[in-house]
């Protein structure tokens, strides 16, 4: 079977056309969980296992679905048997973004066009590895058009690599998600690395801006911010101090006022250093506790949670403003339901924009709902277009699958005569490129 996703998604003449014009684009890759280092020691990858099975939760969460064995996910199996696991399970997930990725990066990576199931499997492990054995991280940022990406970083850790890696700009992403822990360990690994001891909140702050200062002398453009609720309280400077003092006894609601006062001083941060902050709530981390005690964090146990915190969302937005505080700033939810509201608050803060369809949504259907959402309650040129949120190599097409995606939903609105084509092809290119590169100031 020959190129059978080659008209992916592209089913009207339009869509062909509109994709031709972007398929090519460079991709600037503004939030990923890469490793730079890999960049940086450019060695081959060596096989399909390691490259596609190691460390990507999406499909250890595919292969439990559907009743893979552990041992052969996240066990010390052999790795060829890994592979025959996930390729024997492909063909059950129609329809699933796993399905198309998977493909795609066939057919991108190393030119095998026909659909991946366990009677193809030994061959196609061979072909892959044959070709891994020589192709290098960089190769791969060539082949993919990689322009630039932003590493994901703690502020208690020293930065990685950054700088230009292989041709590729990379610079990392300001994470302080720890800090709202309150851990004493952590507030002590913060202040080695930092220089500055941390006591009290005046010398976490402190601590907090030095980092920051060292993550922008190194190229960052932006902060992350991952948690499942807005703040409810917000405590004022003296009684975050006395909190803060005593944050080991603290209540919840004390701690949640805490949380509140620093993330409002943080913000305050990012706009003097011109960083742009991204958001992403609406989650439930680890629920498998059994699990999460032996594989850790980001192992395929977390999943979506209803956002009802729009009220909280927009607290929080008018407080910045109110304090000119504001920066520019991205909300990624999983909630569907919640998008329509997200989306109309960007209207009312302009420095607001509702993010890419996140993790969950990361799908056909839920990159077509976040369009039609975005060009419904808010600006659809304005979008600020496809990141991978990724830990591979290999998953940057998913810029493709989402270019694909969008010239479909662009293109239907020209077939219908709802819309220029030449302004649609303008469109297209903002939406993919130009627009991140802008609001990133890259």
């Amino acid at each position: 079977m020959k190129d059978y996703m080659k008209d992916l998604f592209l089913d009207t003449p339009a869509a062909k056309r509109l994709y031709e014009g972007v398929k090519d684009l460079p991709i600037l890759d503004y939030h990923c969980h890469l490793g730079a280092s890999v960049l940086r020691e450019d060695k081959p990858f060596g096989n399909l296992t390691d490259l596609w099975l190691s460390g990507d939760h999406y499909k250890w969460r595919a292969m439990r679905l559907a009743g893979v064995d552990e041992a052969l996910i996240t066990g010390d199996a052999e790795k060829r048997e890994k592979f025959r696991a996930y390729a024997s399970i492909l063909p059950r997930f129609v329809g699933n973004p796993l399905y198309y990725w998977s493909h795609l990066e066939l057919k991108t990576l190393f030119g095998i066009e026909e659909p991946l199931n366990a009677d193809n499997a030994d061959w196609i492990y061979d072909r892959a590895n044959e070709i891994l054995s020589t192709l290098k991280p960089s190769d791969l940022m060539r082949r993919f058009r990689v322009e630039y990406f932003a590493t994901t970083d703690d502020p208690a850790e020293p930065l990685g690599v950054t700088g230009t890696v292989g041709g590729v700009r990379v610079s990392p992403t300001f994470r302080p998600d720890k800090v709202f822990l309150w851990d004493e360990s952590y507030l002590e690994k913060l202040g080695n690395t930092s220089g500055v001891a941390v006591t009290d909140l005046t010398s976490l702050k402190r601590a907090l801006s030095v980092r920051l200062d060292d993550f922008v002398s190194h190229g960052a453009r932006a902060s992350d911010h991952g948690f499942d609720f807005f703040p409810e309280h917000y405590a004022d400077e003296r009684a975050a101090e006395e909190i803060f003092a005593r944050r080991e006894t603290a209540t919840p609601a004390e701690r949640d006022a805490l949380r509140g006062h620093l993330m409002l001083w943080l913000f305050g941060e990012y706009k003097k250093r011109g960083m742009t902050a991204q958001l992403h709530f609406s989650t439930m981390r680890n629920v498998n506790s059994a699990m999460f005690g032996a594989l850790g964090p980001d192992a395929g146990f977390d999943v979506l949670r209803p956002f009802t915190g729009v009220e909280a969302a927009a607290r929080f937005l008018d407080m910045l403003t109110r304090a000119d505080a504001l920066p520019k700033t991205v909300l990624y939810t999983l909630d569907k339901n919640a998008m329509p509201a997200l989306a109309a608050l960007t209207g009312a803060f302009r420095d607001a924009r509702l993010g890419a369809a996140w993790w969950f949504n990361d799908t056909v259907s839920g990159i077509r709902e976040q369009l039609a959402v975005t060009a419904e309650y808010a600006c659809f040129g304005n979008n600020l277009g496809m990141l991978t949120d990724s830990r591979s190599y290999a998953s940057y097409v998913r810029f493709d699958f989402f270019r694909r995606i969008l010239a479909g939903f662009v293109g239907g609105y020209v077939e219908r005569g709802e819309y220029d084509p030449r302004e649609a092809e303008t469109l297209m290119r903002d939406i993919c490129y130009n627009n991140a590169k802008e609001f990133f100031g890259l």
